[in-house]
C-alpha cells in the first residue's frame, strides 16, 4: 500500500456520518469491547469544543483517523492531547499516520497551540521510533498501568503502561527534523526493548511483563535524574531508547 499515499486525503470530520466511520475504525484497530470504545457523542463534542478529529480517506472511504481533545498546561497555556489514531491495517505502511499527524500539527499552529500530547506503549517499537525519530517528539514521563486493564488484543494481557510524548510542534527541533535534517544524539543511558516483544506477549507473558516492569523502574529514574528520550535506535535484536539532559 505504500504507493498510495498520493491517493489519500485528509480532512476535518464534522457529520455525524463521518465520525461514526471513525468510531466504527476505532474497534477494527483496537477490538476493544463495546464498554472500552470511546462514544459515538464523544467524537461528537470533540469537534464542538475546539479539539480535532480528522479522517483519512482512500477511494472515497475512510482509512484513519485520529482525534484530540483541548487542555491546558500548569502554566495556563493550551495543548492538545491527541487521544487516539488509529489505521486500518492493509494502510499502515502508506504513511497515513504521519499525515494525519502533521495535519493536527498544521491546524493547531494555525491556533496558537504550540504543544500536542499523547501516550503511547513503550513496549511497541514501531511506534517509539515513528513518535520520536519520525515526529521528533521528546519523552519525560512516564505513567504505570495507565488505562487500566483492557481487552484489546494490542495490549497482550499486560498492564497499560505508558510513556507521555511531548510534540513541540514550533520548536526548532521538530522543525529540523521535518525538514529532513537528521538530529545527533549524545545519549547518556539507552534503554532496551527486545525486537521480539510481540512474541514475548503472546508465549511467554511473564518474561514481557519483566522486561515492561524493569523498564519503568529505569525510565522512571532517568526522568527523575532530568533526562529525557531524544532517539530511538533499532538493531537487529532490540529498540532503544536515547536518554540525554533536557531542559
Amino acid at each position: 500500500m505504500a504507493g498510495s499515499q498520493a491517493l489519500i486525503e485528509i480532512r476535518p470530520l464534522s457529520a455525524l456520518g463521518e465520525l461514526a466511520e471513525a468510531f466504527e475504525i476505532q474497534r477494527a484497530v483496537w477490538g476493544f469491547s463495546d464498554a472500552e470504545l470511546l462514544p459515538l457523542r464523544f467524537f461528537v463534542v470533540t469537534t464542538n469544543i475546539g479539539g480535532q478529529v480528522f479522517g483519512a480517506y482512500h477511494n472515497g472511504h475512510m482509512v484513519g483517523f485520529c482525534h484530540a481533545v483541548p487542555g491546558r498546561q500548569r502554566d495556563g497555556r493550551p495543548f492538545l492531547h491527541s487521544h487516539m489514531l488509529g489505521v486500518l491495517p492493509q494502510f499502515r505502511d502508506a504513511g497515513v499516520g504521519r499525515r494525519l499527524k502533521l495535519r493536527q500539527r498544521v491546524d493547531a499552529l494555525a491556533h496558537g497551540i504550540e504543544l500536542i500530547e499523547w501516550t503511547f506503549d513503550p513496549l511497541e517499537i514501531k511506534n517509539a521510533y515513528f513518535n520520536i525519530e519520525r515526529l521528533g517528539a521528546i519523552v519525560r514521563r512516564y505513567s504505570e498501568n495507565h488505562y487500566g486493564a483492557t481487552f484489546s488484543h494490542l495490549h497482550g494481557g499486560l498492564p497499560t503502561d505508558r510513556c507521555i510524548a511531548e510534540w513541540w510542534i514550533a520548536s526548532p527541533r521538530v522543525e529540523a527534523l521535518l525538514a529532513g535534517e537528521k538530529p545527533v544524539h549524545h545519549a547518556h543511558e539507552r534503554i532496551a526493548v527486545p525486537i521480539a516483544i510481540d512474541s514475548l506477549r503472546r508465549e511467554d507473558p511473564a518474561r514481557a511483563r519483566e522486561i515492561q516492569r524493569a523498564n519503568a523502574a529505569r525510565f522512571q529514574e532517568c526522568f527523575a535524574r532530568g533526562l529525557a528520550v531524544t532517539g530511538f535506535e533499532r538493531t537487529p535484536s532490540a529498540g532503544m531508547y536515547l536518554l540525554e539532559p533536557w531542559q
